[in-house]
């Protein structure tokens, strides 16, 4: 909603709004220090390994991230065009998508409810599909409209596409799986992504308009802070 907010008192800067769904990754470092120093108070006598992802799980971590963030451009293309009512509802079409990608991928079996809600989901973004005119923005053309539909969309795809290959890294990785290693591959994962949206901000030369990312940072702030106080 905050995203959206932004985009209707005037932002502009779509590959700067993905950036910032990602960007939070270093704090993911704050757990895997505790988890280093925890590793380290047990075996004190040995050599511990700052780092336990392997250098095949990494690469798989970093292609999945480089994936989501083009992904995130997609949906923050998507939130710029549509009302949050109605993006909300399209990118609930991802849980179709990962099953199908799921059941394609990793082999996973359907059940009564995820085809319920595969059927409800589709259904659902298909009457919004057919029905693009009523809610609109003021000012803004069928094409632009359409656009940021089929973006959502495929945010929803691609999203959709990327869960259920997560699972298979995991498989495929030839690495026990822990919590240390899955917050590891999240971090590489959120990394790759960050620096994708990065680079499309360097090619559309966000970092030039600073008035730009400092209404958007102070537009934030505001909202979290009339948030809490209400």
């Amino acid at each position: 909603m905050i995203m959206r907010l932004y985009f209707l008192h005037g932002g502009k800067r779509v590959w700067l709004s993905s950036c910032l769904e990602t960007a939070g990754w270093p704090i993911m470092l704050i757990p895997l220090a505790a988890a280093y120093l925890r590793r380290r108070r047990r075996s004190p006598t040995t050599t511990t390994k700052l780092f336990l992802i392997e250098p095949r799980l990494f690469l798989a971590a970093a292609l999945i991230g480089v994936l989501t963030g083009f992904d995130d451009y997609l949906y923050a293309y998507g939130v710029a065009r549509l009302p949050v009512s109605t993006s909300a509802l399209v990118i609930a079409t991802q849980l179709a998508f990962t099953a199908g990608f799921a059941f394609l991928l990793v082999k996973q079996r359907f059940t009564a409810y995820s085809i319920n809600a595969v059927v409800l989901l589709t259904v659902g973004a298909g009457v919004l599909a057919m029905n693009t005119d009523g809610d609109r923005p003021k000012e803004e053309s069928r094409r632009e409209y359409a656009l940021g539909f089929a973006m959502t969309l495929a945010a929803a795809l691609l999203y959709g596409f990327i869960l259920p290959l997560v699972e298979l890294a995991y498989k495929k990785g030839g690495q026990e799986i822990n919590y240390t290693v899955v917050l590891e591959f999240q971090m590489v994962m959120s990394l790759f992504a960050t620096v994708v949206c990065t680079v499309g901000m360097l090619a559309n030369r966000d970092f030039q308009v600073r008035s730009a990312f400092f209404r958007f940072l102070c537009f934030i702030f505001f909202s979290f802070i009339s948030s809490v106080y209400e």
